[in-house]
């Protein structure tokens, strides 16, 4: 059974950082793509990064580019969004998901440089984040 759960999220002031982890289980992660989703209250969900089965193989979107860096070790099955210099419209609830095509969860992305949830078949029930003084 595949399972993703996702953990790390909590309260961070402006400009401080965290790391989510995503913890993965029931399949190979060395040859899925995996993705970080956010959703807002009111607001549609966003990709915010991706990663191939080739760890070369990324995605940001523009509002995180720079201050995000995706990664993952296959040999612990985690996958994790590190998050920097993080604002008050970075508060959302995180989401990993996964695919297993990744050559095209990794190529298809959004117009703002994130990746497409359609993409994703497997998804983590999420972890709030909140940026606030």
């Amino acid at each position: 059974q595949v399972q993703l759960v996702e953990s790390g999220g909590g309260l961070v002031e402006p400009g401080g950082s965290l790391r989510l982890s995503c913890a993965t289980s029931g399949f190979t992660l060395e040859y899925y793509a995996i993705g970080w989703f956010r959703q807002a209250p009111g607001k549609e969900r966003e990709g915010v990064a991706c990663i191939g089965a080739s760890e070369s193989s990324t995605c940001y979107a523009d509002s995180v580019k720079g201050r995000f860096i995706i990664s993952k070790d296959n040999a612990k099955n985690t996958a994790y969004l590190e998050m920097n210099n993080m604002k008050p419209e970075d508060t959302a609830i995180y989401y990993c998901a996964a695919a297993s095509s990744p050559v095209m969860a990794t190529m298809i992305r959004e117009a703002t440089g994130g990746p497409v949830a359609t993409q994703y078949k497997h998804w983590g029930q999420g972890t709030q984040v909140t940026v606030s003084s």
